[in-house]
């Protein structure tokens, strides 16, 4: 062929003589596709998902920042401690405060005062971190515990499939928020740790299920059969093949999950069963203010809202998750 000559679709390429698979180099810009940064998932949301994911990321900071305020700053930072009742007395001053009960919004109060003075949008902003904890440690239980346990049995299948499946069948058959006031009434020890760690520990067999799916339709692709046939270890196959394309989805199924964790938790408080007074949460919010619901209606919408807006910003963004990631696993 000439330096004017190019080449065309008849071209023959050198090929091995035994296998007959060509030994020419493959197109550039060819394999698995190119995981996208953050921003380009953020652009391929819808509008409604975009408004979540953007609520979700205030939420996110608020809780950080009023825990900061509180644990490092001693209070320094712009926010109000939200058990100072802005009415009581001062002693270095020997005076009252000028906060009132149940005061509608104003610029020193954004959302209003509660039926004991306290400031509204504090004790918002210090529920969220009681949420954000929740859902972060039932997350890392079940996506960690939960999603090896299911990763494992839906590889390896045979009896320990069956054992295991059986145990965690027996547990989902109990009603979870039964099941987690009884654990709750029967430690007696009301702390945001260890509401934390019994919520944690039953999100793990739904995560278990999840992985297991999961699991079994990722152990009979193309992929996980070659490494087999090439006699690779299923400790490797487990950990390098099957537990990485099963990740995705369980992170997008922990969202998902998020949000039924928060509203357990909100019922728990609502009931008087969560982390101990006068520790701001949601449920709790929403519970002292139903009894002055006829004098002042607003302190019951604020938390309300903050729980709605987030249990639907976290299905919003957990639904696009999940349907992206099985996009992406159908064309492995």
């Amino acid at each position: 062929m000439t330096a004017t000559e190019s080449p065309d679709a008849s071209t023959n390429y050198p090929s091995d003589s035994l296998t007959r698979v060509s030994t020419a180099e493959p197109p550039r810009g060819g394999g698995p596709p190119k995981r996208s940064s953050v921003f380009e998932v953020f652009k391929e949301m819808p509008l409604l998902v975009k408004f979540a994911a953007i609520w979700l990321v205030l939420v996110f900071f608020g809780a950080i920042y009023a825990k900061l305020d509180t644990v490092v700053f001693g209070g320094a930072l712009p926010l109000q401690d939200p058990n100072l009742q802005t009415n009581n007395f001062n002693a270095a001053t020997g005076t009252f405060g000028d906060g009132a009960p149940s005061e509608g919004p104003s610029l020193a109060h954004w959302l209003g005062t509660d039926a004991v003075a306290r400031d509204t949008f504090a004790r918002v902003v210090h529920g969220a971190w009681v949420s954000l904890i929740i859902a972060a440690v039932a997350a890392v239980f079940g996506v960690v515990v939960g999603g090896l346990i299911g990763t494992f049995v839906g590889y390896v299948r045979g009896v320990a499939d069956s054992i295991i499946m059986s145990i965690i069948d027996v547990i989902l058959a109990f009603p979870a928020l039964i099941l987690l006031l009884a654990m709750v009434s029967i430690l007696r020890v009301r702390s945001l740790l260890v509401i934390s760690l019994v919520i944690g520990f039953l999100s793990i067999p739904a995560y278990t299920r999840v992985a297991r799916a999961n699991s079994l339709s990722i152990s009979n692709r193309e992929f996980v059969t070659a490494a087999r046939a090439i006699g690779t270890k299923d400790r490797t196959i487990l950990f390098r093949e099957v537990v990485p394309n099963v990740l995705p989805t369980l992170m997008a199924f922990a969202l998902v999950s998020a949000a039924f964790v928060i509203v357990v938790e909100g019922s728990l408080s609502f009931l008087g069963l969560s982390v101990q007074l006068p520790t701001a949460t949601w449920g709790n919010m929403i519970n002292q203010a139903r009894r002055d619901l006829r004098q002042d209606i607003w302190q019951v919408i604020w938390p309300s809202l903050a729980l709605t807006f987030t249990v639907l910003s976290l299905n919003q963004v957990g639904d696009f998750l999940v349907k992206r990631s099985s996009v992406r696993a159908s064309s492995l």
